[in-house]
């Protein structure tokens, strides 16, 4: 009999295709409610889940036949890792699926601000010509990038404003001695960051310990010609903070991919101002990246429900532990 691999969300062809190749079958939910996933997921062996399904304990032991959870993407702040786990049940992600997307997505961002792009695309398709003498946007040679966060995107993010935009680098990560050699400062002082960048990039998971982290303190330490870019998720940032920093010039202007609640109210104060752009957690999402998520989260459930260890597993199963 085929096994069943249940998707709350649909997801691209080609990591469909990969599925019904290896012989599963598949079911794609009808509604995100916890009721219906709960419904949906009783007779499955595999979820392949997209952020917006929450898939929590009760979902999870919903799902009798359930063996792994596949995230399509990299953040796992939607599933219950340790209801999983307790479980015996592997989670897994998809971390080298997205992450140059995200990082050109951020790079894009930092360059629409620094040079006012949304105001004068705005102005002028209003016919105020004038705009561009007011404001002037800045250079990024030789302004500083103050990075939260080292992991793959925060990494590659570094590389490409160093070697293309000739920025300076500042990295920050608690576990800065686990990581490689790198060409460019990390230091575990994150005032420190905050006070000395030019532009600072969010790339933290949502966890415990970081969600709200950033807010009315860390603002307070930038320069108030400083940008403030959050590409990870909306959780890690004190959303009204940020606003009151914004509105009092605290900070020169923001670019932000994620917010606190999503999808966003459409009263939400961020819309509001002129100095900042929003994308609707989009970063992740070319089209390249997309079905790479698609078929890397394929991968993994086929890995395990073939009786093997998945390639990017986040949690042991076997040991009841968590190696995020």
């Amino acid at each position: 009999m085929s096994q069943l691999v249940y998707l709350p969300q649909d997801i691209e062809e080609e990591g469909k295709n990969h599925l019904l190749e290896k012989g599963y079958k598949i079911k794609i939910g009808s509604d995100l409610a916890q009721e219906t996933l709960m419904e949906e997921i009783k007779d499955c062996d595999a979820v392949l889940t997209r952020s917006m399904a929450v898939i929590r304990k009760n979902v999870i032991e919903a799902g009798e036949n359930l063996k792994v959870i596949a995230k399509y993407g990299v953040g796992l702040d939607n599933i219950d890792i340790e209801a999983a786990t307790e479980r015996g049940i592997f989670v897994t992600n998809t971390p080298e699926a997205n992450a140059n997307a995200v990082a050109e997505h951020v790079m894009a961002l930092i360059l629409s601000l620094s040079k006012n792009l949304r105001l004068a695309d705005r102005e002028l398709r209003n016919g105020h010509y004038g705009i561009r003498n007011q404001p002037f946007g800045i250079d990024l040679e030789g302004k500083t990038l103050g990075i939260i966060g080292l992991g793959r995107i925060g990494t590659i993010l570094a590389k490409k404003a160093y070697h293309g935009f000739d920025m300076k680098i500042i990295g920050y990560d608690p576990y800065v001695s686990a990581k490689p050699k790198l060409e460019f400062e990390v230091v575990t002082d994150l005032e420190w960051v905050f006070r000395n960048s030019d532009v600072i990039s969010l790339h933290v998971p949502l966890t415990n310990t970081t969600k709200g982290a950033i807010g009315s303190q860390e603002f307070s330490w930038m320069k108030s010609s400083a940008y403030f870019v959050n590409a990870s998720r909306g959780g890690i940032v004190n959303e009204h903070d940020l606003v009151k920093a914004l509105q009092g010039g605290k900070i020169a202007g923001a670019g932000i991919d994620v917010f606190e609640v999503e999808p966003p109210d459409a009263g939400n104060p961020l819309f509001q101002l002129d100095n900042v752009i929003v994308t609707p957690h989009n970063a992740a999402l070319t089209k390249e990246g997309s079905v790479r998520m698609a078929v890397h989260a394929a991968m993994q459930v086929d890995q395990v429900l073939t009786g093997g260890k998945p390639d990017w597993a986040v949690n042991n199963p076997d040991f009841k532990g968590i190696s995020i």
